[in-house]
């Protein structure tokens, strides 16, 4: 390193879920309509816990598969269109719920379902899955949201945009992920004597 120029401290990687792991949890969560829901959409917008309760029954429109997103810690909030799999939990679960105004996903009094009921529920289905305890929070599905789309996705901007980052770099996290997958490939594949 030259001299006046300090080494950047990388920052750790977070924790996430691997895809297989990720099927693994929805089968954990079974026939469980409200929690399928709540995880699938957790999954798949790249929601904080205390996201998924602010969620309002307004919020969802049906009939158009969309979703108004409230982010919070100064993230953006949006309005997105959902994936089949998503529309399919949360229209069952509506059939559950009913149309009472309120919070879409509520508790036993009614009232909006806090983070820290989130975060035990992903313990227990984690536990029943087998996934690791440091894997075991809510946030570990925003962060494996964030490096399977960086693993199909190359537009940095749209990944930021699908979670809700305001600073670029906080995305830029999950293509050091895959960058890191992909070497790791690259040395089993050298390994294996393939391409020699």
């Amino acid at each position: 390193m030259k001299a006046g120029k300090t080494k950047r401290k990388q920052r750790p990687l977070p924790e996430y879920l691997t895809e297989d792991q990720v099927e693994s949890l929805f089968q954990a969560i079974g026939d469980d309509v409200r929690s399928q829901a709540i995880f699938r959409v957790i999954y798949h917008r790249g929601l904080r816990a205390s996201e998924i309760g602010k969620l309002r029954l307004e919020d969802y429109r049906a009939q158009a598969g969309r979703l108004f997103v409230r982010r919070l810690k100064g993230s953006r909030s949006g309005d997105f269109h959902l994936l089949p799999v998503e529309r399919t939990w949360l229209n069952r679960w509506l059939r559950e719920r009913g149309a009472a105004p309120g919070p879409l996903f509520v508790s036993r009094n009614h009232g909006a379902l806090s983070r820290w009921r989130i975060n035990e529920l992903m313990k227990r289905y984690c536990l029943a899955a087998g996934i690791p305890a440091e894997k075991a929070h809510p946030h570990a599905l925003k962060h494996s949201c964030g490096t399977h789309l960086s693993a199909r996705e190359t537009d940095v901007a749209i990944i930021q945009d699908h979670l809700g980052h305001v600073n670029i770099q906080n995305t830029m996290i999950y293509v050091q992920i895959t960058n890191k997958r992909r070497d790791k490939f690259a040395e089993e594949l050298e390994e294996s004597g393939w391409g020699r």
